[in-house]
């Protein structure tokens, strides 16, 4: 695996790029170390960094991100996505096709066993249900959920999951199809606390992002607070879910700092010490970094 320390420095200044695009500076970019658990890096606006990834990267570790997650959600754009952060040790990759995808090939146990096996890819997913978009029959998102998770009991990798109103439907199938051997992360937590502690039951941890900065998240704030510390994961899910005071803008891997420090407060502990227990929560599940 080309997953060895990259030897970015943990101390970071804040910084304002040639392009004269000032990015807010990390306030409090000291001696923490935050890993980013869920982003699409193939998918981020590349404008403000003259087009070019490598001032994105650079940008990033300036920062105080040690790590990200890229993550999948189809196979079509899989090969580029996975070439473009193959340089860079601090990305890890996850191989999978989301829910919503309808329009690319639909990927087989074998094709994902395969993929799995290769470089840096550490997890299998995106993966999950949601019935946001759907009309009618979900019976083809569940039987790929299904096909997902064989995969990831195949190679002993984690799960990444996306569920969006077809909560009992995932949980359901996470039990049926025996999920807790590899356990994995409910990505970008929107349920209520319930939904978390059965997920928990089945060895999974919880993600958050920029939503539970968002006023009306009150739900998403409630699980947050109640998290345990040992299952605990932050997230951008960018290029989406912009935190505030970033809202309706595109989002970043750097601004996961401001999900950090909100949860922080939520949970009345230091800034510091939140990033400590989820850079190594995320290395309990994912691997080292």
């Amino acid at each position: 695996s080309h997953l060895t320390n990259s030897g970015v420095a943990a101390r970071c200044l804040p910084t304002r790029l040639q392009t004269g695009v000032a990015f807010p500076p990390n306030p409090q970019a000291s001696d923490f170390v935050l890993v980013d658990s869920h982003c699409h890096l193939d998918r981020l606006d590349l404008t403000p960094f003259n087009g070019d990834f490598a001032q994105l990267m650079a940008e990033t570790a300036r920062q105080g991100i040690v790590h990200q997650l890229c993550v999948s959600i189809n196979l079509e754009s899989y090969r580029a996505m996975y070439e473009q952060v193959a340089p860079y040790a601090q990305v890890s990759v996850s191989v999978g096709v989301h829910p919503n995808e309808t329009e690319g090939s639909e990927p087989t146990v074998e094709q994902l066993i395969t993929l799995a096996g290769e470089p840096g890819v550490v997890a299998i997913g995106e993966t999950g249900l949601d019935y946001y978009w759907s009309e009618g029959d979900n019976r083809q998102q569940q039987a790929r959920f299904r096909n997902h998770i064989a995969a990831a009991r195949a190679v002993g990798k984690p799960l990444i999951i996306h569920t969006r109103e077809a909560r009992a439907d995932t949980l359901r199938i996470l039990r049926e199809e025996g999920a807790n051997q590899v356990g994995g992360v409910l990505h970008c937590f929107t349920e209520d606390w319930e939904t978390a502690k059965a997920a928990m039951d089945m060895g999974f941890y919880v993600s958050f992002s920029g939503i539970v900065t968002f006023k009306n998240a009150t739900t998403v704030q409630d699980a947050a607070s109640k998290m345990p510390e040992d299952r605990l994961l932050i997230e951008t899910d960018s290029p989406y879910l912009a935190p505030v005071p970033l809202r309706g803008k595109p989002n970043y891997p750097f601004y996961v700092h401001h999900v950090a420090r909100y949860i922080a407060t939520l949970r009345h502990m230091e800034f510091d010490r939140l990033a400590e227990i989820t850079t190594r929560n995320y290395q309990t599940l994912f691997g080292p970094i």
